[in-house]
Formats: C-alpha cells, structure tokens, sequence
C-alpha cells in the first residue's frame, strides 16, 4: 500500500507540473523551465513529464488500493497547484539568478 501512495503522489505531482509548460510550450509562449524557458523546451519537457506521469501511476499498481492511490494523486495535484498558484516557477528563476521570461502581448 506504501508504495501505492507514494508513487501516486509522485505521479500527481509530476503530471500536475506538466500541465503549464506543455501548454506555454505548444502556444509558443517561454516559461521557466529548468532546461531553459523556450517554447520548445517546454513542450519537450511537459511531453516528457506526463509520460514520467503515466509510467508512476502504472507503477503504483493503484487498483490494488483505490482509494489510498487516489488521495495521494489529487493531494500531489493540490501540492503542485499551489506552488505554481504562488509563482513557484518564477520565483525558483529569480532565486537562482535565471532569467525570467516577459509576458507576451495578444
């Protein structure tokens, strides 16, 4: 069951955080990213995350224990909302002397 919970947590986590830069990646907008803040990067990035994503959740044989593996991915989706809700990414660039990428004009 521990093994359950943590990678369904991980795997909430991870494909909450791909969220916002496949997206910034696929509307050819930069985001920060750890790789650098391009479009394409981010694209990779998040392509890579919710494949990272699906291959925990797979792992986590979360059948077994439905409602545990449940919990532990929509509280690792909660986790990772927030810190991105506050700027997380932003702030780690600014943090690290890493630049920031301008907001775009539509």
């Amino acid at each position: 069951m521990l093994q359950a919970i943590v990678l369904s947590f991980l795997a909430g986590l991870v494909g909450a955080n791909a969220i916002p830069h496949f997206v910034r990646g696929i509307t050819a907008q930069e985001y920060p990213n750890v790789t650098g803040n391009s479009a394409v990067r981010n694209v990779v990035g998040g392509w890579g995350a919710m494949v990272i994503s699906a291959l925990l959740a797979f792992w986590s044989h979360g059948d077994k224990h439905a409602p545990a593996a449940f919990t532990a991915a929509a509280l690792g989706v909660l986790a990772m909302a927030v810190f991105h809700a506050r700027g997380g990414a932003f702030r780690l660039n600014t943090r690290f002397g890493r630049p920031n990428p301008l907001p775009q004009e539509r």
